[in-house]
């Protein structure tokens, strides 16, 4: 007996298909709503029938450009991600299904396909609406793998038209229809047993089967690697006693560690997590130092007619009573020392502000490096004071030098 069963009702079996046609459309509403929407959760149909093939097929929704109904504005890339999601894995076929009244070139499915699958080992192409080309024209040279040739061919389906299906008509006569199509065209006459529905399905129930066999020798070795690491870790936890302090003690340990090592590459940039959206860390200290610092002394005022005056006066002011020569070739020590002191004095306010921007960038730091040790707020937490404690008390000694 033919039936079919829903993942979402389970226990469920329709034997009725016009009934399982119905809960696709009302699951897809309860999914989505009711106005167009889209989801990536899929909808489970497994098919029990002796006239069918074994086969897994995901049915994806074609690329929508425009937004209509409740469909979000990046509706175009959100369908785009969905359908990535799924055909970037290896170990599955891409059919590519393509209408033959359309230019092949401008196909968003061969497009999508050749992204994740460009030497085309992996994608099967299907043209339909092959009697809706305008007369005169015809898909021959697609079909027969010439125009834009993949390694898995093209195969060409006429399906039922959607007056058909509203006048319900029989999968049989439509198959029927189908063949007669394919048998009486003068371009397709010659490949009609390469043609068709029925043919289709044989060809995917073999591809399957084929690259089923191909890739499961990677498949078990990737297992046996995986099933070896884990076993290792097992061993690692066989005469595990949660409550021996020396294991605490241990993990503790191993977390501090991990916090230095994690803070030292994000200071010297070599972490393996590279922020691809701002500065942070290591090279943003070298931008305070390179860049804001000079730029803070550049700001600067400095009024060089206010400065000659300012040395004449304090060497008139060291000589007192004695003339002073105008030949002189050297300036009093106390002058220019005078002088000296008074300009350093103006590179305190950039030497501090510099040390403010560098303490803050270094407690973000501590703070993004404590983000692994979440699952233990206690220590997150005095982590966090114990180091920023450090980090300010720095400051307060750098701040006393300047």
């Amino acid at each position: 007996t033919e039936y079919a069963e829903f993942l979402h009702c389970k226990g469920r079996k329709f034997t009725d298909f016009d009934e399982v046609r119905q809960e696709i459309e009302v699951e897809t509403d309860r999914i989505t709503g009711i106005n167009k929407g889209i989801s990536s959760i899929p909808i489970n149909l497994r098919i029990y029938s002796p006239h069918v093939l074994s086969l897994t097929l995901i049915d994806l929704p074609g690329i929508t450009k425009v937004p209509v109904g409740d469909q979000p504005p990046d509706i175009e890339q959100q369908i785009r991600d969905m359908i990535m999601q799924f055909i970037s894995r290896e170990n599955c076929l891409i059919l590519a299904v393509t209408p033959a009244n359309t230019d092949l070139a401008n196909s968003d499915a061969l497009k999508l396909a050749k992204e994740v699958d460009p030497q085309g080992l992996r994608t099967i192409g299907v043209i339909t609406k092959l009697d809706l080309m305008d007369e005169g024209t015809d898909a021959r040279e697609i079909l027969e793998n010439k125009l834009l040739p993949l390694r898995r061919g093209y195969i060409g389906v006429v399906n039922r038209s959607q007056k058909d299906i509203d006048g319900k008509k029989d999968i049989k006569a439509a198959l029927l229809a189908e063949r007669k199509f394919f048998l009486s065209h003068p371009a397709y006459r010659h490949m009609a047993d390469r043609m068709g529905t029925p043919y289709l399905q044989k060809v995917l129930n073999q591809q399957l089967t084929n690259h089923i066999r191909d890739t499961l020798p990677a498949f078990r070795s990737k297992l046996q690697s995986q099933l070896l690491s884990i076993e290792h870790e097992v061993e690692v936890y066989k005469n595990f006693r949660p409550e021996d302090p020396t294991r605490k003690t241990k993990a503790l340990l191993q977390m501090v560690q991990q916090f230095s090592v994690d803070f030292e590459k994000r200071i010297e940039g070599s972490g393996d997590q590279v922020d691809t959206l701002e500065l942070s860390g290591g090279a943003k200290i070298n931008r305070i130092f390179h860049e804001r610092f000079p730029f803070e002394l550049v700001k600067m005022e400095f009024n060089e007619k206010e400065l000659r005056r300012e040395i004449s006066y304090a060497i008139k002011n060291i000589h007192g009573i004695r003339q002073v020569l105008p030949t002189g070739l050297f300036t009093p020590d106390m002058a220019f020392e005078a002088i000296v002191k008074k300009q350093i004095v103006k590179l305190k306010g950039p030497c501090l502000k510099s040390v403010d921007l560098v303490m803050q960038e270094l407690i973000n730091t501590v703070k993004k490096c404590t983000k692994k040790l979440a699952t233990y707020p206690r220590l997150c937490e005095e982590t966090e004071r114990i180091v920023a404690g450090y980090i300010r008390e720095r400051e307060e000694k750098t701040k006393d030098q300047v």
